[in-house]
């Protein structure tokens, strides 16, 4: 809260347009998550001393407008647009949203300082600057560059107390400037130990359709890290963007890369008052790879399995990292009913060029033990990486009718900023999106990657048809029937019965 005689100090925004991102899915089948990060930066900011407050403009439906007024009325010394999205590949595709609020606001509360933040904005920091309208951009994480900046501007904002603020890129003048990198926060516990759960409207939120199927309601939902970062640099993910220049400021063992952990007890403490403060269940973890390190998982486990809290999780697993019976069994203990497994392709060939996945056997057997603990699996494919063909194509979507799994995604190979897919499509000039909503799997002018046998509308339409074979198939029905009930079957009929409409779809591909 603030006080009558100080003006608020931050406002976090996080911006809209779901319905854009992911057309008629938006409705009511896509998640409506919380913005960790922008409640973890209101926490960290609170740490420092300084008054927050979240908008967050995505959960309560506003348009542009209605955003920019309210950030005139609340009249923050700084206001922080948060483009970290519920996974790292999704901050460039809220880029949209995020950029029609920063002009609403320039129009209706000129007078508003704003910053741009997150993890596309790290990506590319000065043509961020250069192409948006606001004030200034974070390079980095951001939790040390916002509370340098709300002192810099609460000193005056000259252009010398600028210089000051790490992780900042701001116009003097005409001049970009780009100041020394911020640090990553190093001890979470201290500084930034969790989301500030009490600025954000909890009855908002719901869970993906599937992590609730069986269930009677996917609201209310929280989403939360225990770690933050990732120890891998697949060629695909732009997840270190965010963290790159603070791990070296921070002075990090470059071996170590981005990731960290969150105290277990802390974890538990939030999971405990986000079921008895807000009546959660159903609760997704998002960190990059939960299932990692079996101390740090297992120690959350049974802390969370001695609430007794009936708790619907969900979770990122690699397929290396399922293959231990006990830690399986303590997570279902704990309520963790679902694991998203990142299988990508089939294809020895596809896998080898990209240097991800696993052979198909080692795959059948990590989704065996998980099944065995009782928990459902979601597999995670690509089409589309750089040696596909309709072949190998073919080659994965079968594997993944073989496979059977509870849900599965279907992606398509997109070079987000950031990644090094991205650097190397702009060394070699492959075609990317005209616009950053290009880059979300679900939009209409969603383009893929071309691979070397393949355009990005081959891949689209292939990636499409998939889904719909995917799901449309009495096996499929056979196992969702057993496993959920008669309803959920129909539920899933629904799903399918959804197709997006693709400014750049072809006709229908087989192989």
């Amino acid at each position: 809260m603030t006080s009558s005689h100080r003006p608020l100090d931050l406002l976090l925004v996080n911006p809209g347009g779901h319905r854009r991102i992911y057309q008629n899915l938006g409705k009511d089948l896509v998640a409506k998550e919380p913005p960790i990060w922008a409640g973890l930066l209101a926490t960290a900011a609170r740490h420092r001393g300084h008054s927050v407050a979240i908008l967050d403009a995505n959960a309560l439906e506003l348009t542009p407008e209605e955003t920019a007024r309210q950030v005139a009325d609340l009249a923050p010394v700084l206001t922080v647009v948060v483009v970290y999205g519920h996974n790292p590949n999704a901050s460039t595709f809220a880029m949209p949203g995020a950029q029609d609020i920063c002009e609403a606001i320039a129009q209706h509360a000129p007078e508003r300082k704003v910053m741009l933040l997150g993890g596309h904005v790290a990506a590319l920091p000065e043509r961020t600057a250069r192409e948006e309208n606001v004030d200034f951009v974070c390079s980095g994480e951001g939790a040390y560059t916002i509370h340098e900046l709300i002192e810099a501007l609460r000193a005056g904002g000259a252009s010398q107390d600028l210089a000051r603020v790490r992780g900042l890129l701001w116009w003097d003048g005409d001049e970009l400037r780009t100041n020394a990198a911020a640090p990553i926060v190093r001890d979470l516990p201290a500084e930034m130990p969790g989301v500030a759960w009490d600025l954000l409207p909890m009855r908002l939120y719901r869970a993906h359709n599937w992590h609730c199927f069986g269930r009677e309601s996917r609201e209310p939902y929280a989403a939360l890290y225990t770690t933050l970062g990732c120890p891998f640099t697949c060629t695909f993910c732009c997840i270190q963007a965010p963290f790159k220049a603070g791990e070296a400021a921070a002075g990090f063992d470059p071996s170590l890369n981005s990731y960290r952990k969150f105290d277990p007890d802390h974890v538990i403490a939030q999971i405990t008052n986000l079921v008895d403060e807000h009546g959660i269940r159903n609760i997704k973890i998002a960190d990059e790879l939960f299932l990692l390190h079996k101390a740090h998982v297992g120690r959350i486990c049974d802390g969370l399995a001695a609430l007794n809290a009936d708790l619907n999780i969900w979770a990122y697993a690699r397929v290396d990292t399922c293959r231990d019976h006990e830690l399986l069994a303590r997570m279902r203990a704990a309520g963790v009913r679902w694991l998203a497994i990142g299988i990508e392709s089939a294809s020895e060939k596809v896998r080898a060029d990209v240097d991800k996945g696993y052979r198909p056997e080692a795959i059948q057997k990590a989704i065996g033990l998980v099944r065995d603990a009782g928990i459902h699996v979601m597999g995670n494919y690509i089409f589309g990486l750089p040696e596909d063909d309709l072949g190998t194509m073919r080659e994965t979507l079968d594997f993944a009718k073989s496979l059977n799994t509870e849900f599965a995604n279907f992606f398509s190979a997109m070079a987000y900023p950031g990644s090094q897919l991205y650097r190397d499509a702009n060394e070699r000039g492959w075609p990317l999106p005209e616009k950053w909503s290009g880059y979300s799997q679900h939009s209409r002018d969603c383009l893929p990657l071309p691979t070397k046998h393949l355009s990005g509308k081959e891949v689209l339409a292939f990636r499409d048809a998939a889904f719909r074979e995917y799901f449309d198939r009495p096996e499929y029905f056979a196992v969702v029937e057993r496993t959920f009930g008669a309803e959920t079957v129909q539920e899933v009929r629904r799903m399918v019965a959804q197709p997006l409409a693709r400014e750049h779809g072809a006709a229908l591909v087989k192989a």
